[in-house]
């Protein structure tokens, strides 16, 4: 982006398009000259041509009256006739003779006192005609000189502003979207942040690693993301591990109410009861030793077994067998017991084999398709209630300074949601919660309290009527030609999956820097076992990655969503296809909130609803994390653009139009190119 880095302080959900400078249109006309007016010498040969008739008659009397006189003198002096007749038919005849000549002579003169007035009219004709043309010109000149001002204003203007939410907005309710568009918008919100060297936590229980192009570009940061697959790597995830005996039971408690018979009990007597069994075995109880309390409470197993393994003592045993009387256990605790031990179990191997984990600001928890539904629905809220405690026990910092995702937060009980809704609230973190779907108790909590709803591409009818009813039919969006050309080109499934930093640890340190060894264990060891991985504070590594981020981050960062992201790459491969989309002066469709429009959204589209005074605004967006690298983008609101006027410099009218940053390659040949094409800033 040639504007630079992010502002700070800002959530950031996705790009406005919007037009600044309408098209000027063609240039003005230049204007054509009219014919110059001259003097016709077809009217003039005319006008001689007449005259020449009409005076012929007294030319004629003249020539015959000159004739006659001179007969008559010759007459006279030949002695035909006296002198007086001679002298008086002299005269007369000479005088007749003036009178024709003068009349041809008057002709001749009115013929060019004509043409001398004509010739006069037509120089002041062609005088007002060029005095016309000029002015024209001038004019012209103006006018160009305007539409060419708002040509370059058209051309230079930002097309995509950042649209972000007010910092004391606590949560963002994302509600509907595909795998792709979570993928885009998880993106979107994360990398500002950690740009800006906050810390972001990210809950995936989607199944479809929708923080995968997130944790590709971490590397461009200097933030190597920390990735857990669970239950794969439950041995070498040690969240919460070491906590105290009773936020252990208020844990495993919330746990057990994300099985399938979460409403047939009373929670009550589950954290009683792994209340009083977590005294006996102490605090740091491994879940292990819990699971195996339970089998002895239970009677499930032989107990013996348990003591070998050194999970259980003989006197920890003796105590949790004397713990409930025989007819409670024979009617309420047994049956209990052995519930929990059932929930339980997926967590045994947590923590069992930890291994040395740096210091990072960015954390992937991601659940495993082949872990089982049941399963997962227990890591997750097992999860999500230990982030819930170690927040509870944070103190307060900047708002957003940690953010918190939570992809497919359907599957966890709102209790726990409400948990931890509070618990970010309190210690001022950020919150984003994807739900795939609207079911009843979703819509009760969408929007609730200071929150943004951010809806995208639904399916389910009722689940777009139900979002369309939230944000209100009445309003009308535009859809822009680059949102829906690589919206078509973006399939939902991506057929990939996470590759978790936990199993390869040794071998990542001992190739990037074995410098790192140190300050890792020293970061680990500054508090908690279980709160360091999600620990709410940044070291210095993070000052210094932000500190990079602000010299050269931006060129590699750029590079990496075009390279190493599926957005990068499917919108460098429409531009390239299609010019015209480099600079998005085409508007696609217009439609309202409608729950069918709803339903075919493309995947990165997101319509976002947030308080902003005291009115709410309802704004369409893109959440493609590429348009980032678009020459048309800007870092600066809509708003404040349109007041401060566009400062940036642009590419050229010429680059602009086929979409191209600055001394960048020329964009290919229409055609689908062997391989993506390369589109980064030099």
């Amino acid at each position: 982006m040639t504007a630079g880095p992010f502002p700070p302080g800002q959530v950031y959900l996705g790009w406005q398009y919007e037009l600044r400078h309408d098209d000027p249109g063609p240039a003005p006309r230049r204007p054509v000259p009219p014919h110059p007016e001259r003097l016709n010498p077809g009217w003039v040969a005319a006008q001689r041509r007449e005259e020449s008739l009409i005076s012929r008659p007294a030319r004629q009397a003249a020539g015959a009256c000159l004739l006659l006189a001179g007969l008559v003198v010759l007459l006279g002096w030949s002695g035909w006739l006296n002198p007086a007749l001679t002298g008086l038919g002299a005269v007369t005849c000479g005088g007749l003779a003036v009178a024709a000549a003068a009349s041809a002579w008057r002709g001749r003169r009115a013929v060019g006192a004509a043409v001398a007035a004509e010739t006069r009219r037509v120089t002041a004709a062609r005088v007002a005609q060029e005095r016309y043309v000029f002015a024209a010109q001038d004019d012209h000149a103006r006018r160009f000189r305007a539409w060419q001002g708002r040509q370059r204003a058209f051309r230079g203007q930002a097309l995509w502003y950042p649209v972000s939410v007010p910092a004391e907005t606590d949560r963002v309710d994302v509600a509907g979207g595909t795998m792709a568009g979570w993928s885009a918008l998880l993106t979107m919100i994360a990398m500002p942040r950690l740009a800006a060297g906050d810390e972001i936590t990210v809950i995936d229980l989607s199944e479809g690693a929708v923080a995968r192009d997130l944790v590709r570009l971490a590397g461009q940061l200097r933030a190597a993301p920390l990735v857990w697959v669970l239950p794969a790597d439950l041995p070498r995830f040690d969240l919460g591990v070491g906590l105290p005996a009773a936020a252990m039971a208020d844990i495993l408690a919330g746990c057990v109410s994300a099985g399938p018979s979460a409403g047939s009990h009373d929670p009550a007597l589950d954290h009683a009861l792994l209340g009083r069994l977590l005294e006996v075995l102490g605090d740091g109880a491994r879940i292990r030793q819990v699971t195996a309390g339970l089998r002895a409470l239970a009677q499930v197993g032989d107990p013996r077994e348990d003591v070998r393994q050194g999970l259980l003592t003989t006197r920890q045993l003796e105590r949790i067998t004397g713990l409930f009387g025989r007819a409670a256990a024979d009617r309420v605790v047994t049956e209990r017991a052995w519930a929990l031990e059932a929930h339980l179990r997926v967590l045994e191997r947590l923590g069992s084999d930890p291994a040395p984990m740096p210091r990072s600001r960015l954390r992937v928890v991601a659940a495993d398709p082949g872990g089982g539904a049941f399963g997962n629905a227990v890591l997750a809220a097992y999860v999500t209630a230990t982030l819930t405690y170690l927040l509870r026990h944070a103190r307060p910092g900047r708002p957003w300074r940690h953010t918190i995702c939570v992809a497919g937060a359907q599957q966890l009980p709102g209790e726990v949601i409400d948990r931890l809704a509070g618990a970010c609230e309190a210690t001022r973190a950020g919150l984003v919660l994807a739900y795939r779907s609207i079911p009843p108790p979703v819509a009760q909590r969408l929007g609730r309290g200071n929150a943004a709803l951010a809806v995208m591409r639904l399916g389910n009818a009722e689940d777009a009527k139900a979002a369309s009813e939230q944000i209100g039919s009445q309003h009308r969006f535009v859809l822009s030609q680059l949102t829906d050309a690589v919206g078509a080109s973006v399939t939902d499934t991506t057929g990939e999956s996470y590759t978790a930093t936990m199993g390869t640890a040794q071998s990542v340190s001992v190739s990037e820097s074995r410098s790192e060894t140190t300050g890792r264990s020293r970061g680990r060891g500054h508090t908690s076992a279980g709160a360091a991985p999600f620990a709410a504070r940044t070291g210095s590594g993070s000052a210094e990655a932000s500190e990079s981020y602000g010299t050269s981050g931006s060129d590699s960062l750029t590079d990496g969503i075009n390279t190493s992201t599926s957005w990068g790459i499917t919108t460098a491969r429409a531009i390239g296809l299609n010019s015209s989309l480099g600079r998005t002066v085409q508007r696609s469709r217009e439609f309202l909130v409608e729950p069918d429009e709803l339903q075919r959204l493309p995947p990165s589209a997101v319509i976002v609803s947030y308080a902003s005074g005291a009115r709410r605004r309802v704004v369409l967006a893109d959440a493609n994390p590429a348009i980032y690298t678009l020459p048309s983008a800007t870092v600066h609101a809509f708003g404040q653009a349109r007041q401060a006027g566009d400062r940036t410099p642009r590419a050229g009218p010429a680059e602009q139009s086929a979409g191209w940053r600055p001394g960048g390659r020329p964009p290919p040949n229409p055609g689908p190119p062997p391989e993506p094409p390369e589109w980064r800033r030099r």
